[in-house]
């Protein structure tokens, strides 16, 4: 009797201990869900702010990676070139090597003081520059028997075929997206991008007047190299900035849609599908 009395008496025992452990275990699981939980709003949080905060032209990705540039599955790929080429070109503009970019705008630099300040020709250069090179190796190389040194080493260079027909294709495209939009512009279906178009084509025409087409070329160069690397580190200040304009732009263009492009008549609509 005393043997069956204990047994209850341990089991009760056990129980409450068991009880112990799966509450203190139900206690760490809540515990680590409402981490989680914390986890997760803080970072849905910071999420909103990043949504809310306003970027130029609705960007949404960095300005290296708006210009080309991110991660590249296969960089010795030729395949990939043109990839590999925007790549290289938003490393350039955004002095990502200080040395190589500000040797590329160091050589723009004299190739404008060339035309533009000496006034040298382009076929003249290029003869000079022909003549100086292979009068060089020419004396080199037949002069390397007389001072006992090697004669220099003249690499044979070819274009591949791949790389050529990647760099068309890429070409085409660019060139086929421009007469898509013209010709969207011009059947009158996009008032806003027809109004940009010509602002910007007499903006240009403007600035030809006043210039040639290598200073131009030249002014552009110099922009590209400064204004995306200047946003690029005064980013919120430029956008806080920006969404400002932005307001005031929308207000007058409101305006003069109401006052003005609201009269005139509108270009046939798209065709429907059938």
């Amino acid at each position: 009797m005393a043997e069956h009395k204990e047994e209850p008496v341990i089991e009760s025992v056990m129980d409450k201990i068991s009880d112990k452990f799966h509450g203190g275990d139900s206690s760490s699981s809540s515990d680590s869900d409402d981490d989680k939980k914390k986890g997760s709003s803080s970072a849905s949080a910071a999420a909103d702010m990043k949504a809310k905060i306003y970027r130029l032209f609705g960007r949404e990705r960095p300005v290296h990676s708006v210009l080309g540039g991110g991660k590249r599955k296969s960089p010795n790929s030729c395949l990939d070139l043109p990839v590999i080429l925007t790549h290289a070109a938003a490393d350039l503009i955004l002095w990502r090597n200080k040395k190589i970019s500000g040797g590329v705008l160091g050589g723009a630099t004299a190739i404008w003081l060339l035309f533009e300040v000496m006034e040298y020709h382009l076929l003249t250069l290029l003869c000079h520059c022909l003549i100086l090179s292979l009068a060089v190796l020419f004396l080199w190389s037949n002069a390397s028997t007389f001072i006992n040194k090697s004669p220099p080493n003249i690499p044979e260079v070819k274009i591949p075929e791949d790389v050529a027909v990647n760099v068309a294709l890429a070409l085409r495209y660019e060139i086929n997206k421009g007469f898509a939009t013209l010709r969207e512009i011009g059947h009158g279906r996009d008032l806003k991008k027809f109004l940009i178009v010509i602002a910007g084509l007499w903006l240009l025409s403007v600035l030809g007047s006043c210039c040639n087409f290598l200073t131009l070329f030249y002014i552009v160069f110099v922009v590209l190299y400064t204004v995306p690397v200047l946003y690029e580190k005064y980013e919120d200040k430029v956008d806080a900035f920006g969404e400002k304009a932005m307001i005031e732009l929308k207000k007058y263009y409101a305006i003069f849609d109401e006052k003005c492009l609201s009269k005139i008549p509108k270009g046939p609509l798209k065709d429907k599908k059938h």
